[in-house]
């Protein structure tokens, strides 16, 4: 009897329970689900967005950083070139970067309008001063090249070099050699060197708080990313009493984007607004995870050990390049066995990481440098015409120094190198086979040096 009464009850208590009143419940859960939601989508959108201000400032600054270094090669290269031929489209270009175009001037403009970026600052004016004291040698070499040449209308700055009366006293051709050794010596490239140092320093300085506060917005996020779980959680236990509503207005569209996740990877972004918001975020999230597979594809296409293209990526840029424009250089460490049979393996992975930075160092951030091989590497020297073979003779020799130089503690080494112009080759493998054969001919003639192929 006792057991009827209880049942007649709990038909009383859930019959008392009005479709109107269920509803009116249901819109008061709903309404306070929304706000929940919302909240919580446009805190992921303000972490979202402060994780991209911190990347897009770095980007920014990186880029004003590298500037200066790129504006400096192109200040040193045409210097270099026009001391080689006196061709005064050089001239022209130079004094365009330096009077004009300014861009190191504008890279510590940037800087200097983000506060935070005091000790960044420090190294790029720093590095602004050591290349605006090259710029005095370049005058120099120019004011040779314009005497040797009879240049009269070069820019004031030129022409108001004085010479050193012996050097005023050589002839055409000594002052072309002597304006080729102003900007091509021991001293020119340690100033560039200092430069590159306090370039490093720059921008180690600008990741260092680049991460700090990608570290912050992370933290944020991952609050975030709680309270979004716990608001998952209350849906989850509405959804136990509340199965045809949740089915209605979260479930079904909830599988919808599912399928659009596996059919596409991204969500059409539709529906309630909420819902929307949501799909947006979940978009952005995607957008990251495709350039962190980007991330991947650069691990493939570049060497572990030295950072530089490995074999993967030496194909993609042989099959790419302009073969009218662009030097192969083939370099092998001479002896390399011998290093690793004398100091072990250990010793010869920093060689071979010395080889790759010098080689990097020496060359113009345009070129590409390569290791195809244990102790082989590739450089393609780009925008370049075929007649830059003292150029690249120069660099080599420099290279030689740099790696015979055992301060760090590491066994002097050289390089043979081997050289083709595109303009020699039918097609991109003759050309490394090309420049190959004209490494060999180096190693024969004593190695530690450089040859040309020709035809």
């Amino acid at each position: 009897m006792m057991k009827k009464d209880r049942a007649d009850n709990k038909k009383r208590v859930f019959s008392g329970i009005s479709l109107r009143g269920l509803l009116v419940f249901m819109t008061v859960i709903a309404i306070l689900i929304a706000l929940l939601i919302t909240f919580s989508v446009f805190h992921l959108s303000s972490t979202f967005k402060n994780l991209k201000n911190a990347a897009e400032e770095y980007i920014s600054l990186e880029k004003a950083a590298n500037e200066l270094m790129d504006a400096s090669d192109f200040l040193t290269e045409n210097a270099q070139r026009f001391t080689i031929d006196g061709d005064k489209t050089y001239l022209n270009a130079y004094f365009t970067e330096a009077f004009e175009t300014k861009r190191r001037e504008a890279a510590v403009e940037t800087m200097s309008k983000n506060p935070d970026c005091k000790d960044a600052l420090v190294d790029l004016n720093a590095a602004l001063t050591d290349s605006r004291e090259l710029m005095d040698r370049e005058y120099y070499s120019m004011k040779l090249v314009a005497e040797a040449k009879g240049y009269t209308d070069c820019p004031d700055v030129v022409n108001e070099v004085e010479l050193d009366p012996a050097d005023a006293a050589l002839s055409p051709e000594d002052k072309m050699r002597r304006a080729s050794e102003t900007v091509l010596s021991e001293a020119y490239y340690q100033k560039k060197d200092e430069i590159r140092e306090n370039m490093k320093s720059s921008v180690s300085d600008i990741e260092l708080l680049t991460k700090s506060r990608e570290q912050a917005a992370q933290k944020e996020l991952s609050i975030s990313l709680q309270i979004v779980g716990l608001i998952i959680i209350l849906l989850a236990i509405g959804e136990c009493g509340l199965v045809f509503f949740v089915t209605k207005i979260g479930i079904s569209p909830m599988m919808n984007a599912v399928a659009q996740i596996k059919d596409t990877g991204m969500i059409t972004e539709k529906g309630a607004n909420e819902f929307r918001t949501l799909a947006q975020e979940y978009n952005k999230m995607y957008a990251q995870y495709k350039n962190g597979v980007n991330q991947l594809n650069y691990d493939s296409s570049h060497d572990q050990l030295t950072k530089v293209y490995n074999r993967t990526g030496y194909d993609l840029l042989l099959s790419g390049i302009d073969m009218q424009s662009t030097y192969l250089i083939v370099l092998d460490v001479d002896d390399f066995k011998s290093v690793n049979d004398n100091y072990g393996h250990d010793i010869g992975d920093k060689v071979l990481k010395k080889v790759a930075s010098t080689l990097l160092d020496h060359f113009r951030s345009d070129d590409y440098v390569c290791r195809i091989g244990g102790d082989e590497f590739v450089v393609f020297m780009v925008h370049a015409e075929n007649r830059f073979e003292e150029l690249i003779k120069n660099k080599v020799e420099h290279i030689n120094t740099m790696l015979a130089d055992t301060a760090d503690g590491l066994p002097a080494v050289s390089v043979s190198a081997g050289v083709s112009h595109g303009s020699n080759a039918a097609e991109p493998s003759e050309l490394f086979n090309q420049a190959d054969k004209a490494m060999y001919i180096t190693k024969r003639k004593g190695k530690k040096g450089c040859a040309f192929y020709t035809t």
